[in-house]
């Protein structure tokens, strides 16, 4: 399938706003700062299907200053003058910038206080994650993949408007259609909004991402400075237990070779940053790299499997001049990659150290996780033994050859239960108990050269953990730290329990604020999955077929069920 029909690129250039015509004016807000914006795949992903369009007048928003009211990018229109601002939210820690830039723009943060236009919606991950600590301040969410049908349902809004009709009477009409959630209208379950699989093609034998996403803007603001960005695949077939990306964004599918070649011709970017969940599960990543190679095209990838790390990738990445290879090992011990469903082997990982450090790779980023159920003193004895192992994987890598040590940066992060993820249930460790894991990996790094060691903040974690399984009554906590200032002062000043979230483990009967969306996975199986953590039993990766091979998750029968809105 072509991409040349539908393609839009500004490069380093910024779009000028038109005059709006007839069309509907339309905000399209990025909830953090500019040059994050501008490293974010899925909220470009949003403007190049939008801004196109005829019917609706398209501009960008992104995080000002405080107490400022948010003037667009493009023109100096004030947000408050928009009947349809649309928030891209990415992540938890986020939620109270929605509020801060409504509150100073003039327009009410709670949809409650918003009867007319405009009408204030959200998507993006945590859409179909778990919405509802900031329900309250939404009139819609778009609930799944905006390439499944965002755009018309924005196109269904102008005219709707046009013809003199009022934001209640659009809520009701869409509210129980599928990708779309209205608080307090939508009645029973919502399902997610998904691009299906496209057929696999004659000599192909997985499943195709018929709409991979790619940048609309490069910049030297951007947080990967003038780096077009383009969707590799989507979603994860290893299921990782504690990562949501392996199961929200099933099935996996993978982009189609000749697709991302012609955005690359297309865009003819200075470099190219190759974005996936499962960059090396992809059966055409050798040929694509070495076509940028020889194209004289940069590029970077994201963290790779080590067991997806052979001689013949490293070689093309080292003579593309890639001087930092990033692995995640994620359990301190054996025993916890296996609970958390890892599918690594340790001796997949230390080849991939040596490997690098004999190739000359000049920084190795590797990163683990703390905070598992049930982890103990022993499982970091366990990785301190491991790191010896590391440290001698890079010496056998690097022999003789003083002058190319390899610097190893060693990242730890704190667990956070995420909705839909097998470790929905489980409790979090109070935040003494992961500064004092996190100090103890720190304290096993001293003794080797070249390795240093950055820890994540507790404090955000948990912060993180308690808006992930939040119910609607957190948007107080919200509206406090918008107002006050941040996230500490909304802890000093909230009367409510916000503990209660992430301090006790949850039973498989319990009602989850989530439990309304329905993303294809059954629940059962979520808890099937847990069960197995616990007993650290592994579970396979999904088959390269897709899901007509496997019938575990219920995504199968899901696909089947739903092809009529799919």
């Amino acid at each position: 399938m072509s991409v040349k029909e539908d393609f839009i690129y500004y490069g380093r250039e910024e779009p000028i706003a038109e005059e709006t015509g007839g069309r509907l004016p339309t905000a399209l807000v990025f909830p953090g700062r500019k040059g994050a914006a501008l490293s974010t795949l899925g909220w470009q992903a949003v403007y190049r299907l939008l801004a196109p369009e005829d019917e609706l007048a398209v501009e960008r928003f992104f995080l000002g200053d405080p107490g400022q009211p948010s003037v667009s990018m493009d023109s100096d229109k004030e947000l408050s003058e928009f009947p349809l601002i649309g928030f891209s939210i990415n992540f938890e820690e986020e939620y109270l910038h929605p509020v801060r830039m409504l509150k100073d723009s003039g327009v009410p943060a709670l949809s409650s206080e918003r009867p007319g236009f405009p009408l204030v919606m959200a998507g993006g991950p945590v859409a179909f994650l778990n919405p509802a600590p900031i329900a309250p301040f939404f009139d819609l969410f778009w609930v799944g993949e905006a390439e499944a049908g965002l755009k018309d349902l924005c196109l269904e809004l102008k005219r709707h408007i046009y013809d003199g009709g009022s934001k209640n009477d659009f809520l009701e009409l869409i509210k129980d259609r599928p990708g779309v959630y209205v608080p307090a209208k939508t009645s029973g379950k919502v399902k997610r909004a998904l691009v299906p699989p496209a057929p696999c093609g004659e000599n192909d034998h997985v499943p195709v991402l018929s709409t991979p996403a790619y940048s609309c803007f490069i910049s030297p603001e951007a947080v990967f400075k003038d780096m077009f960005l383009v969707e590799v695949n989507r979603g994860c077939p290893y299921g990782c237990r504690f990562c949501a990306a392996g199961y929200i964004y099933r099935p996996p599918r993978h982009a189609s070779l000749d697709q991302l070649k012609e955005i690359v011709e297309l865009a003819d970017p200075p470099k190219v940053g190759l974005v996936g969940t499962a960059l090396t599960d992809w059966p055409d990543l050798i040929p694509y790299i070495e076509w940028l190679k020889n194209r004289k095209t940069k590029f970077s990838l994201s963290s790779v499997r080590a067991d997806g790390l052979t001689v013949e990738l490293l070689d093309i990445l080292r003579a593309s001049g890639v001087r930092t290879v990033t692995l995640a090992l994620e359990g301190a011990s054996k025993r916890l990659r296996d609970s958390a469903s890892k599918n690594l082997n340790e001796e997949d990982f230390l080849r991939a150290v040596e490997l690098c450090a004999a190739k000359g790779v000049n920084h190795l980023r590797m990163y683990i996780i703390v905070g598992w159920p049930g982890e103990t003193d022993a499982d970091y004895e366990e990785f301190a033994s491991m790191l010896e192992k590391i440290d001698q994987a890079r010496s056998r890598g690097q022999g003789n050859k003083k002058k190319q040590f390899m610097r190893i940066t060693l990242g730890a992060s704190c667990l956070v239960p995420k909705p839909w993820t097998p470790l929905q249930w489980t409790a979090m460790p109070s935040e003494t108990e992961l500064k004092n894991v996190l100090a103890k990996v720190n304290s096993l790094t001293k003794k080797y050269k070249g390795v240093t060691f950055s820890g994540d903040s507790p404090f955000q974690a948990r912060l993180q953990g308690i808006l992930a399984r939040g119910n609607e009554e957190l948007h107080k906590f919200i509206m406090i730290a918008a107002e006050e200032g941040g996230w500490k002062k909304a802890f000093k000043y909230y009367e409510g329990d916000l503990e209660k979230f992430i301090d006790h483990n949850l039973d498989k009967n319990d009602p989850l604020p989530w439990d309304f969306i329905e993303t294809g996975i059954n629940k059962s199986y979520l808890w099937r999955e847990w069960e197995r953590y616990l007993k650290g039993v592994m579970t396979p990766p999904c088959p390269p077929e897709g899901c007509a091979q496997c019938k575990a998750c219920g995504m199968h029968k899901w696909l089947t069920d739903n092809s009529d809105i799919i």
